[in-house]
């Protein structure tokens, strides 16, 4: 015989004063104040978008953020207009040469890596900045474009409140060890597959 709605409902409120207190009581033991390092990785999309997304929030309580973006710079981007036209009080710097599949040139890449990484280690040492977003930084990493020991030693040492995101794919064992939040982003279906064009304010 079916529950009665009574039922349910009562049900449903047991289990959420459950919840809830476990949720509470986690909330409680987090007690310790700083930055901290997210990694937003895996094949899927949305691992740029989730990294802006937390720039508008730092926005929105009017905290200080820089953006390095690594790989990207030769397409106009939306996030890319919004933060000069809107924002121009954070500190953007974008590597410009597009994906490695564009340039076809691995030193003129590792010299224009390692120029934005200038950028980024200043970022990384500033204590008035509340939050920095690497974006596509794994790639550098990955093709070994800059050394990985320089780049964590600088994220594990840049100032205690500030919270940096990286975004792309991969990374590696150590960045995932170093980080304190790693979100994967996994890919189910995507419509460029079936021939679909990327589209101004979805894609880019």
């Amino acid at each position: 015989m079916a529950k009665s709605t009574e039922a349910r409902n009562a049900a449903h409120k047991k289990s959420m004063e459950k919840q809830k207190k476990n949720v509470d009581a986690r909330i409680e033991e987090a007690d310790v104040e700083r930055g901290i390092v997210v990694l937003l990785t895996g094949n899927g999309k949305g691992k740029s978008s989730s990294g802006f997304g937390m720039v508008m929030r730092a926005l929105g309580y009017e905290q200080n953020v820089g953006v390095v973006q690594f790989i990207k710079g030769v397409q106009l981007s939306g996030e890319e207009i919004m933060l000069k036209q809107r924002f121009p009080e954070v500190d953007f710097y974008q590597m410009g040469t597009g994906f490695t599949w564009d340039t076809q040139d691995r030193s003129a890449d590792i010299a224009a890596a390692e120029a934005t990484w200038k950028e980024a280690s200043r970022m990384l040492s500033d204590s008035r900045l509340d939050l920095v977003l690497l974006d596509e930084m794994t790639y550098m990493i990955a093709y070994k474009y800059l050394d990985e020991t320089m780049i964590l030693s600088a994220i594990e040492n840049r100032p205690e409140n500030q919270s940096v995101i990286v975004t792309g794919r991969g990374g590696g064992s150590k960045l995932i060890a170093l980080a304190d939040t790693v979100s994967e982003v996994k890919e189910v279906k995507h419509c460029f597959k079936s021939g679909v064009k990327a589209r101004k304010g979805v894609d880019f």
